[in-house]
């Protein structure tokens, strides 16, 4: 017998997902026709800033045979279409799988006379209103309402089943840059708050030394970071490999969780811990990092990529220790993991990533032995100077 108490499985922090995504919203209570006007009209209008996705259904009630190697029995089939990509499934996906599929997407738009969503944006049109009155217990979170020709209010069964009525904002059909209007705000609002971490927790075998403990710039190289890192960020963490590593109680620190595989598990225990957040990823061994070089990265980044990085690093390498990574890299850093790899480098290089270039090279030089730290020396006393 299990007592009251005992929790079966770890309680971890949920990413704030739909049935898709983060940011979905079912459009609900007109024709499907002009619901994918609507649709193609505010992916028009966005898609150069976010990346947009659609779900709908078929159109039929006759069950439509299995294209191409399906119908042989094949349970997926990919085809290089040129200019654009093509999967077909014959499984059935389930919300998990579904959310998988569109992890990259940062604007999700569904048919929701087909499919439901996280929220709703609802047509009022006399010609549906028998349809949307069967549909009333999807109108969990609507968020505007938009009024057809025939219309000039909302229906009164949505007034009784939803209050506050009067306080969600409403438009008219082919008021087309107040709709795309609220969708950008919305997004904007969306925009993930940017957290730092400074990488700490490291062994420094090659060094000799604890790197993050030297005091190039006056003080412990750990703090010199996080204290940059404030300017820039919401909340500064300090990343540790054990919970008996010892930090400064003013500087909050974050234990590695995924244990045993370096930078890559100081970054997604970070994002165990806040998976709404970006991170600002940076190791504690860069000297020469400045407020001028972070402020160029802030300033560039791509919330719509899974990272935004120095592409000027090492060997012309991507910079993954320079990095912000946003919460839409999470399950791309686990499903690298999945197959074996612990390399964020390897991560930026092979997903969709901005990479920009350092106005200053040497602000992305890392220490990692005693020769590197004489080199560095030697630049420092030429900054100094």
């Amino acid at each position: 017998m299990i007592s009251k108490g005992h929790k079966k499985h770890t309680a971890i922090t949920r990413p704030a997902l739909g049935n898709y995504g983060r940011n979905e919203w079912a459009i609900l209570g007109g024709f499907c026709t002009s619901i994918k006007v609507l649709a193609d009209q505010v992916i028009g209008a966005l898609s150069s800033q976010y990346k947009c996705a659609y779900v709908d259904a078929t159109h039929t009630d006759e069950l439509a045979a299995p294209p191409g190697r399906l119908a042989a029995g094949a349970d997926m089939e990919y085809t290089d279409q040129v200019n654009y990509q093509q999967f077909n499934y014959a499984t059935e996906f389930t919300a998990f799988g579904q959310r998988h599929l569109f992890a990259g997407a940062d604007l999700i738009l569904v048919n929701g006379n087909h499919h439901a969503a996280k929220a709703q944006v609802v047509i009022i049109d006399w010609s549906k209103e028998a349809s949307l009155r069967k549909r009333i217990a999807q109108l969990t979170t609507v968020q505007l309402f938009i009024l057809t020709d025939n219309a000039d209010e909302v229906f009164d069964f949505i007034k009784e089943a939803i209050p506050h009525w009067q306080q969600i904002p409403t438009c008219r059909i082919d008021e087309i840059e107040k709709i795309t209007g609220f969708f950008e705000v919305k997004m904007q609002q969306a925009k993930p708050v940017l957290n730092g971490l400074v990488l700490a927790g490291g062994k420094s075998t090659r060094m000799g030394f604890d790197k993050s403990k030297a005091a190039w710039n006056g003080r412990e190289q750990r703090y010199h970071m996080a204290d940059m890192l404030k300017t820039f960020c919401n909340e500064v963490y300090i990343s540790c490999s054990s919970d008996s590593q010892v930090v400064d109680s003013t500087y909050p620190a974050l234990t590695d969780t995924f244990t045993g595989l370096g930078p890559y598990g100081a970054i997604l225990s970070a994002f165990r811990e806040k998976p709404e957040s970006a991170w600002l990823v940076i190791a504690c061994d860069l000297p020469l990092l400045d407020a001028e070089t972070l402020r160029y990265l802030v300033d560039n980044r791509d919330c719509s990529s899974i990272a935004t990085a120095f592409g000027n690093g090492f060997e012309g390498l991507p910079e993954p220790l320079i990095t912000i990574w946003e919460p839409k890299s999470y399950p791309v850093l686990l499903s690298f993991l999945a197959q074996g790899y612990s390399c964020p480098r390897k991560v930026l290089i092979n997903s969709n990533s901005k990479l920009i270039k350092a106005h200053d090279k040497n602000a992305l030089t890392n220490v990692n032995t005693p020769e590197d730290l004489e080199k560095i020396k030697k630049l420092l006393e030429r900054t100094t100077a």
